[in-house]
């Protein structure tokens, strides 16, 4: 095998690489020797069938299939060699003009092998970087405030009675037909349908029109859907609903005692409590991570600068712009709607697929090098998280993902990623500063208008 580096332009190789056919023919010569004591063939006994015989029946297909094994083999084999590591599978360069000429056996088998190679840098000093870490501290008053949510919300209703006028609090039994021009559309109708009024839970201008009516009544009002109402046929449109008011209720009070959480299927009220201030903590956690993990990442983002890999790129890039395509057709806009143009808007794009790149490399190479694993059991886990967001599929998703090792391994890289995170936060210079949960959704709030801004 002889190798010779073509091309070394920044991370960019190209070797070409050359397989004597004298070579292929001994790998040929050597596979026909072995296939001969295994075949059958009318007028020979096993073993003893020519090897010019052998040569004509098989020659061609074995010539092929040596030709790929070789052609993978020696190519890794070269790049091992040269100890580099190749940021994708590496492209194979292989004339077709000269692919007949190859399997005849009467040209040497000559290719060529393109790739990028990873980018080497230097791991930071993780101790140095400095990060602000803002903390929702629970308190018994915030819990407090979730418990009488969920008292209002499983409060008792007390008939009002005969000719009752309904008012804001009141709960409502009606039945209510929906009308689009005159004709009633799906979805829009209930024969006893509930609703306490000042809620919001229907269409603006639905609950101010049942307030004041009475107990029995009958009635017509006209609303309109908003303009970004879901059901795109109903959306901005004016409709009439023909109701018929059956009762209204009158909100009773609740006591919040032991008694009350026994209702809900709880031992006590401190149960209750227990229960809401965990699932506060788990959610402003969650902004809380997504905060710490952000500014990291923009530090790294700051601290790194070195050339990518350009077909990493370009597939990161691409695969940005089909979602970024999809949404807009799927919306019916027009880069004109978003006040950009198609050429600013892949400038803005491939930034960010730079920025996708380097902080995926980066990562995966702190992970590499501090030997951070993903357990078969923590990707078991996601899995089943997986499979349980499609009630009904569960079978076909688990075995789409047990017999489909990319998309399992895109179970796997987020949890990869997380835990490298989890290594360099537990180096870095993290300080906790408490902040309250409307200041935190704040904070939030603005680090997606920026992703928004930045992505055009």
């Amino acid at each position: 095998m002889q190798v010779t580096e073509t091309l070394s332009e920044g991370l960019k190789r190209e070797l070409k690489i050359v397989i004597p056919a004298t070579e292929l023919a001994s790998k040929l010569d050597s596979y026909l020797d072995e296939l001969k004591d295994k075949v059958r063939i009318n007028g020979f006994r096993p073993g003893k069938v020519p090897a010019a015989h052998m040569k004509r029946m098989y020659g061609r297909q074995a010539m092929a299939e040596i030709v790929s094994t070789t052609i993978q083999e020696s190519s890794l084999k070269a790049i091992e060699d040269r100890s580099e590591r190749p940021a994708l599978q590496p492209d194979i360069d292989l004339a077709d003009d000269q692919a007949e000429a190859i399997i005849e056996g009467t040209a040497d088998l000559a290719f060529k092998v393109i790739y990028d190679l990873l980018p080497t840098f230097d791991i930071v000093d993780f101790s140095t970087i400095e990060l602000e870490r803002e903390i929702v501290e629970v308190s018994e008053a915030g819990v407090m405030e979730q418990v009488e949510a969920i008292a209002a919300n499983n409060r008792p209703f007390v008939s009002k009675g005969d000719g009752a006028v309904a008012e804001n609090g009141d709960r409502v039994t009606m039945s209510y037909l929906g009308k689009l021009d005159g004709v009633p559309f799906d979805g829009g109708a209930d024969e006893n349908g509930q609703l306490v009024l000042g809620s919001n839970q229907f269409i603006p201008g639905f609950e101010e029109a049942v307030v004041g009516m009475k107990q029995g009544e009958e009635k017509v009002i006209t609303v309109s859907f908003p303009a970004d109402y879901q059901a795109e046929h109903l959306a901005g449109k004016e409709v009439t609903f023909d109701i018929v008011l059956k009762d209204v209720a009158a909100a009773g009070e609740v006591t919040i005692d032991d008694e009350f959480a026994k209702s809900l299927g709880l031992e006590s009220l401190d149960s209750l409590k227990d229960i809401i201030r965990g699932q506060i903590e788990s959610q402003f956690g969650a902004m809380t991570r997504q905060r710490v993990k952000r500014q990291l990442l923009d530090k790294l983002d700051a601290v790194y600068t070195f050339d990518l890999p350009s077909k990493l790129l370009d597939t990161e890039f691409q695969n940005i712009w089909n979602q970024v395509e999809n949404d807009m057709t799927r919306n019916g806009k027009t880069f004109e709607d978003e006040g950009t143009t198609e050429e600013a808007a892949k400038a803005d794009y491939r930034k960010i697929a730079e920025r996708r790149v380097r902080l995926g490399l980066v990562l995966s190479e702190v992970g590499e090098k501090n030997s951070v694993q993903v357990t078969d059991e923590e990707v078991q886990r996601a899995l089943f998280d997986r499979v349980r967001q499609f009630p009904g599929q569960e079978r076909q998703v688990f075995e789409f993902y047990k017999n489909n090792p990319q998309a399992l391994a895109t179970l796997r890289a987020p949890i990869y990623e997380e835990k490298v995170v989890d290594f360099i936060l537990s180096l870095a210079k993290v300080t906790d500063k408490t902040v309250t949960k409307e200041e935190l959704q704040k904070l939030v709030a603005e680090d997606e208008e920026k992703d928004e801004a930045a992505a055009g």
